[in-house]
């Protein structure tokens, strides 16, 4: 069988991995690449040699369904692992599904509050504070690129780096509008208001993956402004980035060198400019996928915060959750919800292959 084939070529590929790193005739940049490679196909070998044993033990049982004394206790296995072969073979779908190449880089996340005025900007504030804290507990850090803060410690917009291994693919599916339902701080009368921020997830794109040809760009410097220390409105320290070609402007004045920021505006400009190529390869060779679950469309409302019912719903998978306070602390019901979204995803892509 093909299907045969190709899982005994990832045990194949895996062993002359693991034979070369331990025969210390590799270093470097290719002991990294190989490092990387065995460490994914480490991932599905458990799945590959379950697999392979539920086989087996089939091939076996039949022969011991000649063997009169041995026949119904061979039958009971048989039909044992025949119930869970369907299920070995499904999850082996879902694992060798291609992997998107970002799926293991850090992001950039921008978050800017919407329609809703200053409630708006406190509900960005308080997304800001769960993905921070989601950040924490996968022992991820987070860094703040720049932000515009309001009065009331919300945030107009804000931009981000939270940085760690897969945090873009646990991540990638928070694109979207955000929608909350509550009775705001600034409310005397008690009712409830909708508002909404939306969040762009980005994955953080390395020097080899954008070329940023200087002629393409324009880097203003200028006085920062908000907090920031006692550098604030001394030095001209901020830095803005215009980017000809496709009119991206970025804009960084939370670090305290002209340098920093400079290159903390550079990190963001190639990220846009990465997650723009990735999207415009996606729509051109996948322009049948309609899942709403992996488009990232920043501009589809993608869940519902409501504060009086303590609910969440996410709306692309018809999912609630009544666990607002732990998702919104980036806790254990969170991680339910973005569980949910990759399921729903892998799914939609089985059915795509089928």
């Amino acid at each position: 069988m093909v299907i045969d084939d190709k899982l005994k070529d990832i045990q194949t590929r895996a062993a002359e991995i693991a034979e070369q790193m331990n025969s210390g005739n590799v270093s470097g940049a290719e002991l990294t690449r190989l490092s990387k490679e065995y460490s994914q196909l480490s991932e599905i070998l458990p799945l590959v040699n379950e697999y392979f044993a539920i086989k087996q033990g089939i091939d076996d049982a039949n022969e011991m369904l000649h063997d009169a004394e041995l026949k119904s206790v061979a039958a009971e296995q048989l039909d044992e692992l025949n119930h869970k072969l369907p299920d070995i073979e499904r999850k082996l779908q879902i694992a060798l599904l291609p992997r998107d190449e970002a799926d293991d880089n850090s992001v950039i996340m921008e978050i800017r509050a919407g329609v809703g005025g200053e409630e708006s900007a406190l509900f960005a504030g308080d997304l800001y504070n769960q993905y921070k804290s989601y950040a924490m507990r996968h022992g991820w850090t987070t860094e703040v690129i720049d932000e515009n803060p309001t009065s009331l410690h919300g945030y107009k917009e804000i931009i981000f780096k939270i940085d760690g291994a897969g945090a873009y693919a646990r991540l990638k599916f928070e694109s979207g509008i955000h929608r909350v339902q509550r009775v705001p701080e600034t409310e005397a009368g008690g009712r409830i208001h909708t508002s909404a921020a939306s969040v762009a997830v980005m994955p953080q794109a390395q020097d080899i993956d954008i070329v940023i040809d200087d002629k393409d760009i324009r880097i203003d410097v200028f006085r920062a402004s908000g907090a920031g220390g006692q550098h604030v409105n001394k030095t001209d320290s901020a830095v803005r980035i215009t980017h000809f070609p496709t009119g991206i402007v970025v804009t960084c004045q939370n670090e305290r060198s002209q340098f920093q920021n400079k290159a903390a505006a550079m990190a963001v400009l190639r990220s846009k400019l990465y997650e723009k190529q990735r999207n415009e390869q996606q729509n051109a060779s996948n322009s049948a996928r309609k899942s709403m679950v992996g488009s990232g469309d920043r501009s589809e409302k993608i869940r519902t915060y409501n504060f009086p019912e303590q609910r969440v719903t996410d709306h692309r998978i018809k999912l609630t959750l009544y666990k607002l306070d732990d998702i919104l602390a980036g806790g254990p019901a969170l991680d339910e919800m973005i569980d949910a979204l990759i399921a729903a995803d892998q799914l939609d892509r089985l059915a795509n292959l089928e």
